[in-house]
């Protein structure tokens, strides 16, 4: 089994690669035995590969979701000390930026929706914008755009987009300190420029879901969660600006490698000194895009709420959490004893604070920050929180969904979106999608198991599983 990059087993749910060759830490897996086999040969190539960046501490981390990406594997995870010549790398980060996960309560009970879930699905497919190049109705000028892009939420809750409330339940608050709007290109700005509000295409949706079962009652009941309550996920990002970002400074990072010494094993690895002119233009710019997707998430929950009004008038939707995937940010661990300022890169990986951490929400500190797992369309999503051993196993970080068993064309052959849309309405489930290739796309046997996924995170101590979600009703783009 991945015999070439002698995987040692460590526990029934964690595995090891020591450093060989310019490997500066070993790489750290955690699955089960099942999950390890079926990962590409591609994820333990690319975890080695981060391995060797300069400034890497303690190890290079793979959830168990992970699968082959850009540079760093999906579900990958390193932190680097920029005192120590550490880098921040757009592949590390990844091309939808801020990429996370909305959790919404309604109020309701499922028995509340599901005779009016065909309503409510077509409501919610008019309102919010799905698809490839989907635009919205809000259009922002230049200084519009900048405005946005320094305050993220608090921007949008600013402009009648929500309550203020909500912000107190969205990482950094609802805004990401230390953006910089100027070293976003004009390319990017108009990318833009039409795209809040809207959903996009490939994996992200808005689901109306089932509590199906609660794993803990007590963390349930400090997130507000019973069963047969009826709870809303939206999964998006940042849209074309945080594709534009991703894109353009790659590109930089590439052409600038040789000047920093930087010796990349992989081109797509590429990089630049944390403390470097162009490794602050990257933070400044991606913390803009993060403030983009924020300020997304933010607007299409207006929306939603909007859309509940207008067909279910007693629902009341109040935000559970709002968690990002794809970002690399500065946070404070403890290392060998020492409290360390690291710079954490986190693709397709979701941040988890345990019990106690001052970041999280006072009135859900004390059971630890939700972790907000989606699963593919027409499975299962789950909620975990974040643990108290979660720091010294993997910078507080743990899975963020299912992750992908084929690929996207592969999934095309085996599906047609017609017949996955019908199979999903005859288990009760109602799709509105603006492609049936999109749909054939994201078919539910194009994804691993996520709950094998989630069991893994919970049995290796990532995460605590709090409750199963089953959805009712999908818009996707």
């Amino acid at each position: 089994m991945h015999s070439d990059y002698h995987l040692k087993r460590q526990s029934e749910f964690s595995w090891r690669i020591d450093p060989f060759g310019k490997m500066r830490v070993p790489g750290i897996i955690y699955a089960d035995e099942a999950l390890i086999s079926d990962m590409d040969d591609k994820v333990f190539e690319q975890l080695c590969n981060v391995a060797t960046l300069p400034g890497i501490v303690q190890a290079a981390y793979a959830m168990p979701d992970a699968h082959w990406g850009y540079g760093f594997p999906i579900g990958g995870v390193a932190a680097f000390d920029a005192d120590e010549g550490g880098v921040v790398s757009a592949g590390g980060v990844g091309f939808d930026i801020s990429c996370g996960v909305r959790a919404l309560r309604t109020g309701l009970t499922i028995d509340d929706i599901e005779s009016r879930k065909t309503e409510l699905a077509n409501a919610l497919y008019r309102q919010i914008p799905v698809g490839v190049g989907s635009t919205g109705r809000i259009h922002l000028n230049d200084k519009g755009m900048t405005a946005m892009l320094t305050g993220g939420a608090r921007w949008a809750v600013e402009q009648g987009y929500g309550d203020p409330a909500d912000l107190e339940h969205i990482e950094e608050r609802g805004c990401m300190a230390g953006a910089d709007p100027g070293e976003i290109s004009a390319r990017a700005r108009k990318r833009q420029q039409d795209e809040m509000g809207t959903l996009g295409s490939g994996n992200h949706y808005l689901e109306v879901q089932r509590v199906a079962e609660i794993y803990d009652k007590k963390i349930a009941a400090a997130f507000g969660l019973e069963e047969n309550d009826a709870v809303v996920f939206i999964h998006c990002g940042s849209r074309g600006l945080g594709h534009q970002i991703g894109t353009e400074f790659l590109k930089y990072m590439v052409l600038a490698a040789s000047s920093h010494h930087i010796d990349l094993p992989d081109r797509e690895l590429a990089c630049a000194p944390i403390n470097s002119e162009l490794g602050q233009a990257y933070l400044g710019a991606m913390r803009a895009g993060i403030n983009c997707a924020l300020a997304n998430r933010q607007i299409i929950t207006h929306l939603t709420r909007q859309v509940f009004a207008d067909v279910l008038p007693r629902a009341d939707l109040t935000l559970l959490f709002d968690v990002s995937h794809n970002t690399c940010k500065v946070e404070t661990h403890t290392v060998e004893g020492k409290k360390r300022k690291l710079f954490v890169h986190r693709k397709g990986a979701t941040r988890a604070f345990g019990p106690g951490h001052p970041d999280i929400p006072e009135t859900l500190r004390a059971v630890g920050q939700p972790v907000l797992i989606g699963g593919s369309m027409g499975t299962e999503s789950h909620i975990l929180a974040g643990s108290r051993q979660g720091e010294e196993l993997s910078f507080n970080s743990a899975c963020h969904g299912a992750g992908r068993a084929m690929s996207r064309r592969q999934a095309t052959r085996q599906w047609k979106g017609r017949s996955v849309v019908d199979e999903l309405g005859a288990r009760g489930i109602v799709i509105r999608s603006p492609s049936m290739r999109g749909v054939a796309e994201e078919a539910p046997g194009a994804y691993k198991d996520v709950r094998a996924v989630v069991d893994a995170a919970e049995q290796a101590g990532l995460a605590h599983k709090v409750a199963r979600v089953e959805p009712r009703v999908c818009v996707k783009g």
